[in-house]
């Protein structure tokens, strides 16, 4: 495994020059440590495992290096012959990734474009025919139009594989394969995940050559600016508890472990008078970008989710996360968890336990390595206040969720966060060329190869 390195500029550590000057622009100019640690090896082009915790910065860390490495060799774009492939579990993360690189794509005249299912896929064959060098794909639709001869990965130099543990989990690894088998031997692989486990070996050892191992800021580690707590609860308690902290100042996360009681939860929460919108597997793609919309610009303070939103969905400023449903196992329990406290900002987690989950949450918080403070609590608890601060505001009538008519159509959230965030580069000038697959498009689940996952 690599030594992490010692913090340097971004062109101390060999990215262009306007690369630097755009991220200075937007006022990033000291890069996290996954970023530090890996852009030497793969600007080289070196086979890299990078393991970060996320909201650590991998997305730029991998966005700035596979730029990197096509400017350095230059070639004339081929129609349906892409020369970077970043692949992504789910569309979320891949539009998250497309707002980050496109920018700085575009500086060094460059194109991307994005490939997932559950939208027409008119666009994406569209820009897959003008041109384009970095192509960010879900697999599933990726090779249906490789199937139907509208794309090669013959010319492919770089490859990605974003939240490679979470293919694993989704039984996404055959289709991946597939791909990464089409991938010419000598192309550079670059593997980036928060965590490595045994079905992300299968993928190391097939595919990465001789690989440099960079592991900071380990989905393990502690999280010095995370608070966590446990609440004891009463079968009374529990919905009155939720209600306060919705009510409390700033953005608030609850996770739900099914996508029933998500709806279930946002009604309950707008019936009593506090703004919530639901993220799960049963809603379009335009109802999950409106609602996450809402979230990221402060519409509503309240989003509901399941496991869905774990990965890959990048809200600033995300005050406190509620398991209002303790999560089966502990991967998952990180993974929530993780929208709160990113890039050294606070945050607290809270695990909402009734009397009988008592032992499965002591258990999850073992497993976990997590030592949360625990209290026997009710609604009118001080740790309540103490959790989260702040007077409670509560509509008198019940809210009405954002719709269509209304929603503003801002993209789900920034990609990456430091006291000023490093998603501005992402923001401008996002429109860089027509990319498929953007916020308009329906359909809600995981893009499998050759099936459909709703979580």
């Amino acid at each position: 495994m690599a030594p992490a390195t010692t913090s340097l500029s971004f062109a101390a550590l060999g990215v262009p020059r306007e690369l630097c000057q755009l991220l200075a622009a937007d006022g990033i100019t000291e890069p996290f440590p996954i970023q530090s640690s890996t852009l030497p090896d793969t600007l080289a082009g070196r086979d890299v495992l990078g393991r970060g915790r996320t909201g650590s910065g991998k997305t730029l860390a991998f966005g700035l290096a596979v730029i990197g490495r096509l400017a350095a060799n230059p070639q004339k774009r081929v129609p349906g012959r892409p020369r970077a492939l970043i692949l992504a579990p789910t569309r979320e993360l891949a539009l998250q990734i497309d707002r980050t690189i496109a920018p700085l794509a575009k500086a060094m005249r460059m194109y991307t474009t994005t490939v997932f299912g559950g939208v027409g896929q008119g666009p994406q064959v569209d820009a897959l025919r003008r041109g384009v060098d970095i192509v960010i794909a879900c697999p599933g639709r990726l090779e249906d139009l490789i199937e139907q001869r509208h794309c090669r990965l013959d010319r492919v130099q770089v490859s990605v594989l974003d939240e490679a543990d979470h293919m694993a989990d989704l039984g996404f690894l055959p289709g991946v394969k597939r791909l990464l088998d089409q991938v010419p031997s000598e192309a550079q692989h670059m593997l980036f995940s928060a965590t490595l486990d045994n079905g992300v070996a299968v993928l190391v050892k097939r595919y990465l050559h001789d690989p440099v191992t960079h592991s900071v800021d380990s989905e393990q580690s502690p999280v010095s600016t995370m608070t966590h707590h446990v609440l004891h609860l009463g079968d009374g308690d529990r919905l009155p508890v939720i209600i306060d902290l919705a009510s409390a100042p700033g953005r608030t996360i609850f996770f739900t472990r099914t996508k029933h009681r998500a709806k279930q939860l946002t009604r309950t929460l707008n019936t009593n008078g506090v703004a919530a919108v639901e993220m799960h597997g049963n809603l379009s793609q335009s109802a999950r970008t409106r609602n996450l919309s809402a979230f990221s610009d402060g519409s509503v303070t309240a989003l509901v989710a399941t496991d869905i939103a774990a990965r890959g969905i990048h809200v600033d400023d995300v005050a406190l996360v509620v398991h209002a449903d303790p999560p089966i196992e502990h991967k998952a329990y990180l993974h929530r968890s993780g929208r709160t406290a990113r890039a050294g900002n606070e945050g607290v987690v809270v695990t909402l336990a009734l009397d009988t989950q008592r032992g499965e949450v002591m258990n999850l918080m073992r497993k976990a390595g997590i030592r949360p403070t625990i209290t026997t609590a009710t609604v009118s608890s001080p740790v309540l206040r103490e959790i989260a601060p702040g007077e409670r505001r509560r509509s008198a009538r019940p809210i009405q969720p954002p719709s269509a008519e209304n929603a503003s159509p801002k993209s789900g959230g920034p990609n990456q966060s430091r006291r000023k965030p490093q998603r501005a580069v992402a923001a401008r000038n996002s429109a860089s060329r027509p990319r498929s697959g953007g916020p308009s498009a329906n359909g809600s689940r995981h893009d499998s190869a050759r099936g459909r996952k709703k979580r």
